[in-house]
């Protein structure tokens, strides 16, 4: 055990002093207004005199964000302007350095439990973003920040929550109809190629290079070509997502069936194998990280093309027509509720394909403990 004399623990609570001290700004002195310091210094003491270790962090943890709520109903009773004082913004200050100090040591940490351990490593990014999404609604609100130019997450989750339906139907729209057609159709036929490529050594010198040519096209480029083609209909957007897809997966695909050693690939033709069975026994196993990286690349390409296609042409319905439409009206809300919803469908599906990336290569020497 070590006693936490870190910077961070000094810095925070050095500036929780101040927040017992100046008004906060508010008018109205309730409650909030007393506790709040109160709390704040508690958890910085907590912080500064003793030693690091799970209990103390968790303490700390969950005491600055009763603090963090607290600052952010501060902010509804205070006139705007003058907004917070001098008072309020070292409370926020502070409780931000708790929470990196608290993030920090708990990512330093070497459990001897697995669960635990796995535990921990799930809770880091869930504090670090919901402490983004906290300095983001206290700024915003703090500075009076135009909700134009960038709304508080509330207002983001309140739009959301009232606009269910809408955002259901373009999410069947994009991701669901057009972006996992394309994806599979893409991913699939990249994979084909790679496999007759690999085959047909003068297609590598042939196809290849035509296929570096065509992933640099810009998709801006190739989606009004595509709606003249296929339609202004999910058709079109999925041969958009085809296109993104397919050489990333074919270039990968290539490099990772050459990835087997030489002493490999000798041993198997020792035995006698045929094309087939070295392909399926060997060289496959073997670019399945190459594969599972194309695959993880290619989920969020899917997307992006798919929503950035439905701005040259789609039906009234998809997360593209839907951010187009609502800027133009000013309604920065429901831009940024798509954004979320777009953001949250690409994070579960790379994290699908991660879980069941683990569960195929677990050999590889990446997952090994």
């Amino acid at each position: 055990m070590r006693l936490s004399r870190s910077p961070l623990a000094i810095a925070a609570f050095l500036l929780a002093v101040p927040g017992l001290l100046i008004s906060s700004g508010g008018d109205v002195l309730d409650t909030l207004t007393y506790s709040t310091p109160v709390i704040l210094f508690v958890a910085a003491a907590v912080a500064m005199f003793t030693s690091v270790s799970i209990p103390s962090l968790i303490v700390v943890l969950a005491l600055v964000h009763v603090v963090a709520f607290c600052l952010i109903g501060l902010l509804h009773a205070m006139p705007q302007p003058p907004g917070p004082s001098l008072g309020y913004w070292c409370m926020v200050i502070s409780s931000w350095l708790l929470a990196w100090f608290s993030v920090q040591n708990l990512a330093g940490l070497k459990l001897t439990s697995p669960q635990a351990q796995r535990l921990v490593n799930l809770a880091l990014p869930v504090l670090f973003g919901a402490w983004l999404l906290l300095l983001w609604e206290i700024i915003v609100r703090g500075f009076g920040v135009p909700s134009i130019l960038l709304p508080p997450p509330s207002m983001i989750a309140e739009r959301i929550s009232g606009s269910v339906p809408t955002l259901w139907a373009d999410f069947q729209q994009t991701y669901l109809k057009a972006a996992i057609a394309g994806y599979v159709i893409g991913c699939g036929s990249g994979f084909l190629a790679a496999i007759i490529v690999d085959r047909v050594p003068f297609l590598r010198r042939g196809l290849l290079p035509i296929g570096n040519l065509v992933a640099a096209l810009p998709v801006v480029g190739i989606a009004p070509i595509m709606v003249m083609w296929f339609g202004s209909y999910w058709e079109s957007k999925a041969a958009v997502v085809v296109i993104m897809t397919f050489f990333p997966m074919l270039v990968n695909t290539v490099a990772g069936l050459a990835a087997s050693g030489a002493m490999e690939r000798d041993l198997m033709q020792t035995y006698g194998s045929s094309y087939g069975q070295t392909l399926l026994k060997l060289r496959l196993p073997a670019a399945m990280p190459f594969i599972f990286n194309a695959l993880k690349i290619n989920s969020t390409l899917a997307l992006i093309g798919a929503i950035v296609a439905e701005f040259f042409g789609s039906p009234i319905v998809g997360m593209g027509f839907r951010i187009s439409a609502e800027v133009g009206r000013m309604n920065v809300d429901m831009v940024w509720a798509e954004i979320f919803v777009a953001a949250l469908a690409g994070s579960l599906s790379y994290g699908l394909i991660t879980l069941i990336e683990r569960a195929v290569t677990f050999w590889h020497p990446s997952y090994r403990t």
